[in-house]
C-alpha cells in the first residue's frame, strides 16, 4: 500500500509538469537544497499535510525506494508518452492522415526530426498531434524518408495512408524537400505536398537565396550588424539620435512631410525578431536609416571594445560595399512581392482560392522583375549610392570579388557578375521554390478543396471542381462513385447544403466537417 501510494504521487506531479511544459529536475537536488527542482519541490507541497502521503515519500521513504530517481522519472515519463501515442493511434483508426516534418540540430550538434500527424477524429474534429522526435543520422532525403516510414510502422501506421505532406522550408532539410516528398509520392500518389502554411514562406524564399553564395553572406552581414548595433542599448540610441537629427534636417529642407504617424523612430529588429518576423521590414529600415548606422559604426570603431573595433570595421568594409547594396537592394524587390503572400498564407481566416491567386500574381510579378525589371534595379541601387556617397562600380569593367586576388578572379564583366550570376540566378531561385511549392497538381487541388467551403452560403461551391478532386483520390473514389456523384450526389448534396437549416451560417470547412459527422 505505501508503495502504491507512493508511485502515484509521483505519477500525478510528474505527469502535471510534462503536462505543463516544465522541467522536472533542478541545478541541485541534494537533501540540502532550497529548490530540488519543479517535481520534487511540488511532491513535497503535495505531502504537506497530507498524513498519508507524507509519511511514505521523500525522506520518509526508504533509500532504495524513493521513486524520485532520474531514472524514474524518465521510465514514468516513456510511460506516459507510450500511453498518450496509443490513444492518438486508436482516435486515427483505420482512417487516413497527412504529415507534418520538420527538423532542427540539438545542442548536441545532432539532427533531430519531429512528425506531427494531422487527421479528422470521428467527431468531425481536426487535430493535430505530435507522434515523436528520432534522431537521424544525416538530413539526406533517403535517410528522412526511411525514418518517417520506421516511425510510422512502430505505431501501427502506414505510408499508404498518407493524403498529404508538408515540411518546413527554411529548417536545414530545405535543400532535400523535393527529393523527399518525391520520394513519398512515388510509393503512394495520393500523399500530396502542400505548403505548410503555419511556416512564413518569406522565411523559405529567403532561405532559398541564403544558397547563392554571394546573398547569404549578405544576410551574414545583416545578422551580424544588428548583433553589433542592436546587442546595446546604448547602441540603439546613438542610432535614434542620428536618425532624429536627419529627419530634423530633411524636415527643414521640405524633403520629409509632418503629421500623425509619419517620422516614427526606426530602428533594426534583433536577430532573435528576424527568425520568425518579416525580413522585408528589416531590410527596408535598414536602407531608411542606413547612414545613421554608418555613423553608429564608424563610433564604435573609435570607441568599442577591442573585439567590438574590429568587427565594426569589417562591417563598414562590406556595408559600404556596391555589393552588398546592391543585394540590398535586390532583396528588397523580390521580397516585397511575396511578403503580402506570406502573410496572407497565415492568416487564420485565409481564402484559399484568394490565396491562390496571390500564389499565381506573386510568380507572374516575380517573372516581371527577373525578365524586365534590371533597369529599374540598376537605378535604384546607383540613386542610392549618389546619395550615400558610395562608389559606383562602371558595369563594363572587370569584375573583382572584394578580398580575392585578381589573378584568381575570373576575367567577367561587372554587368555579367551583377545581372547574370546575381539578378537573373536569384530570380530563378525564387521562382523554382515557388512552383515547387504550389505546382499546377496541388494549387488545383486546394482551389478544388475550397468548393467545399460553406461561407456564404456555400458560394464557392463548383460540381466540377469537386468532381475533379475526387480523382485526385482513386483509392477512396471508384470511376463507378464519380459516376454516382456526377449524376446525383452532388447536386442532393448542394441542395441540402443551403437548405437545411443547421447547414446555414457554417464558417470554414472545419465547421462543415463536424455538423456532417452529427448529421450521419
Amino acid at each position: 500500500m505505501d508503495y502504491k501510494t507512493r508511485l502515484q504521487a509521483s505519477i500525478d506531479w510528474i505527469r502535471h509538469c510534462v503536462r505543463q511544459s516544465h522541467a522536472l529536475r533542478g541545478h541541485d537536488e541534494s537533501e540540502s537544497s532550497k529548490n530540488r527542482g519543479n517535481f520534487i519541490e511540488l511532491l513535497k507541497f503535495h505531502a504537506r499535510g497530507r498524513q498519508d502521503v507524507e509519511r511514505v515519500v521523500l525522506k520518509n521513504a526508504p533509500k532504495n525506494l524513493q521513486m524520485t530517481s532520474l531514472d524514474i522519472q524518465k521510465d514514468i515519463v516513456h510511460a506516459i508518452a507510450s500511453e498518450i501515442t496509443k490513444e492518438i493511434i486508436c482516435d486515427i483508426g483505420d482512417d487516413v492522415f497527412s504529415i507534418l516534418v520538420d527538423e532542427a540540430r540539438d545542442t548536441s550538434i545532432k539532427e533531430q526530426m519531429a512528425i506531427v500527424l494531422r487527421y479528422v477524429n470521428e467527431e468531425g474534429y481536426v487535430m493535430e498531434r505530435f507522434l515523436g522526435i528520432a534522431h537521424v543520422a544525416d538530413i539526406k532525403a533517403l535517410t528522412l524518408k526511411m525514418e518517417i516510414e520506421s516511425m510510422l510502422v512502430t505505431n501501427g501506421l502506414s505510408l499508404s495512408k498518407i493524403r498529404g505532406q508538408g515540411y518546413d522550408g527554411a529548417s536545414n532539410m530545405s535543400g532535400e524537400i523535393n527529393g523527399l516528398k518525391t520520394l513519398i509520392l512515388e510509393e503512394n500518389s495520393s500523399a500530396y505536398y502542400v505548403h505548410c502554411f503555419v511556416h512564413q514562406l518569406q522565411l523559405t524564399l529567403v532561405a532559398v537565396a541564403r544558397h547563392h553564395g554571394d546573398v547569404g553572406g549578405f544576410f551574414k552581414a545583416v545578422s551580424d550588424l544588428i548583433n553589433l548595433v542592436g546587442g546595446s542599448s546604448k547602441r540603439t540610441d546613438k542610432i535614434g539620435e542620428c536618425q532624429a537629427a536627419k529627419v530634423v534636417e530633411a524636415l527643414c529642407r521640405g524633403e520629409l512631410e509632418t503629421g500623425r504617424g509619419l517620422n516614427q523612430e526606426l530602428g533594426l529588429k534583433r536577430h532573435c525578431d528576424t527568425r520568425w518576423g518579416s525580413h522585408f521590414d528589416t531590410l527596408l529600415n535598414l536602407t531608411r536609416i542606413y547612414s545613421s548606422l554608418i555613423e553608429c559604426l564608424d563610433i564604435i570603431r573609435w570607441e568599442g571594445n577591442s573585439d567590438a573595433k574590429a568587427d565594426a570595421s569589417c562591417l563598414l568594409r562590406l556595408v559600404k560595399n556596391f555589393d552588398f547594396v546592391f543585394i540590398l537592394k535586390m532583396m528588397i524587390g523580390v521580397l516585397s512581392i511575396t511578403s503580402e503572400l506570406s502573410s496572407t498564407l497565415q492568416r487564420k481566416d485565409q481564402d484559399i482560392v484568394n490565396a491562390m491567386h496571390l500564389v499565381r500574381g506573386a510568380k507572374f510579378r516575380l517573372q516581371e522583375m527577373r525578365d524586365k525589371g534590371w533597369d529599374s534595379l540598376l537605378d535604384s541601387v546607383f540613386s542610392f549610392c549618389n546619395k550615400e556617397s558610395l562608389p559606383i562600380v562602371n558595369m563594363d569593367d572587370l569584375y573583382f570579388p572584394l578580398g580575392r586576388l585578381r589573378r584568381k578572379s575570373q576575367e567577367i564583366t561587372n554587368l555579367h557578375h551583377y545581372k547574370v550570376e546575381l539578378f537573373y540566378i536569384v530570380g530563378d531561385m525564387q521562382l523554382q521554390e515557388l512552383n515547387s511549392r504550389f505546382d499546377e497538381i496541388n494549387t488545383e487541388l486546394l482551389c478544388c478543396v475550397a468548393c467545399l467551403n460553406p461561407d456564404d452560403s456555400f458560394a464557392d461551391f463548383d460540381k466540377e471542381k469537386l468532381l475533379k478532386l475526387a480523382t485526385f483520390y482513386p483509392n477512396e473514389f471508384s470511376k463507378y462513385d464519380i459516376s454516382h456523384l456526377d449524376l446525383h450526389q452532388l447536386d442532393a448534396y448542394i441542395f441540402d447544403m443551403k437548405t437545411v437549416e443547421r447547414f446555414v451560417g457554417l464558417k470554414g470547412i472545419a465547421e462543415l466537417s463536424r455538423e456532417m459527422v452529427v448529421s450521419k
